[in-house]
């Protein structure tokens, strides 16, 4: 049986999905990748007729629950096919199912999903990764343009703009419990978000990484915070070979729980493999028997949020390490400006500094 992976390619209006599709068809096929690109559904929908602004609300739901249904219809047919293939496949879907929960009530998904006989847990764990790219609305309005689809209702104008960004938004509310959800940052070069997409493909596929340093800082909150997505952090390391580091996260949000297993490792080229899979919770418990002895558990609460299109990480930790107060953000290039919020204060940049690395911040004993 073929390796397969299924991951979404998901994002706000106009966030390059449609030209990232492109480069991940040429990259991974080079590499001798079968790869499938299951169709985007609600397009299919809209360019038959149907369409969300329809002031008939049983033709609304009727539609909303039939893009479902063929989103996991459709999905599984690409998978079939793929359990066929004698090379590894890649299964790549335009939008996802849990993009379909951001165009409608709580109570409206609710009701479509008892229908279609799953839950929001169950759509997440269909995909191995999640890849939400940025829209030009947030931070690259610039590059914003309704020309490249007919079927986008989000107009070029500043109404448009911010339906745009708040629907970005819904959309990684929608995905947030994923354990491997990553966004994708806008930036002055459309190639560099194209290949932060490749990257995070090949860290799925557990090809090796280019180690590229994550962009840290030390901050104080001096202002109110716009609305963010709030998560609470657990992160224990496991006894490991030298060379490799092995932790485990638990990640708590709205009541729900998710553990995941990571696995990072060196190679004498200085690439990274990294591999994660979920675990239950009683292979969690299991697996914290094997605690390293000389490293004290990591609390932290997450807030995370979008800021003139660059993706930002606030963790502020407890415990032995209470009151610091660490901001990161990903996919920024070293010569690239970060967009740092008015309510943030940069006390240090710490990009690149072992001693802020949460492997060593859990040594005991330290502050």
């Amino acid at each position: 049986m073929a390796d397969i992976k299924r991951i979404v390619l998901t994002g706000g209006p106009c966030a390059g999905k449609t030209t990232a599709l492109v480069r991940i068809i040429e990259h991974f096929s080079s590499l001798g990748y079968k790869v499938f690109t299951v169709p985007e559904v609600p397009t299919l929908y809209s360019l038959g007729g149907w369409n969300y602004l329809t002031p008939n609300r049983q033709l609304y739901y009727e539609g909303e629950r039939a893009i479902l249904e063929t989103q996991l219809a459709l999905e599984d047919h690409f998978m079939r096919m793929a359990g066929v293939c004698t090379k590894p496949v890649l299964v790549v879907c335009d939008r996802g199912a849990m993009d379909i929960s951001a165009y409608m009530t709580p109570e409206m998904w609710d009701d479509i999903t008892r229908k279609a006989g799953t839950e929001p847990n169950q759509l997440r764990e269909r995909y191995d990764a999640v890849l939400h790219l940025v829209s030009a609305a947030d931070g690259a309005e610039q590059y914003y343009t309704i020309a490249t689809n007919s079927t986008r209702y989000e107009k070029a104008d500043e109404e448009g703009l911010r339906i745009a960004r708040e629907l970005d938004k819904k959309v990684i509310r929608a995905w947030t419990g994923h354990p491997h959800l990553r966004v994708i940052n806008n930036h002055d070069d459309f190639e560099r978000k194209l290949g932060r997409v490749i990257q995070e493909i090949s860290s799925v596929l557990g090809l090796p990484q280019r180690v590229e340093e994550e962009r840290k800082y030390i901050v104080e909150v001096v202002g109110d915070m716009p609305e963010t997505i709030e998560c609470d952090i657990t992160q224990t390391y496991l006894v490991s070979e030298p060379g490799t580091e092995v932790r485990l996260r638990r990640r708590n949000w709205r009541g729900k729980t998710v553990n995941v297993h990571t696995t990072k490792k060196r190679t004498p080229d200085n690439e990274l493999i990294e591999t994660e899979r979920q675990t239950t919770n009683a292979l969690y418990e299991s697996l914290l028997q094997q605690a390293d002895p000389y490293r004290q558990a990591i609390n932290k609460h997450r807030q995370s949020f979008i800021w003139r299109g660059q993706y930002f990480e606030l963790d502020t930790y407890h415990g032995a390490l209470d009151g610091l107060i660490i901001l990161e953000t990903k996919g920024v290039a070293s010569k690239e400006d970060v967009k740092f919020p008015p309510f943030i204060r940069v006390v240090e940049d710490i990009t690149g500094n072992t001693t802020y690395y949460n492997y060593n911040l859990a040594l005991r004993g330290k502050k």
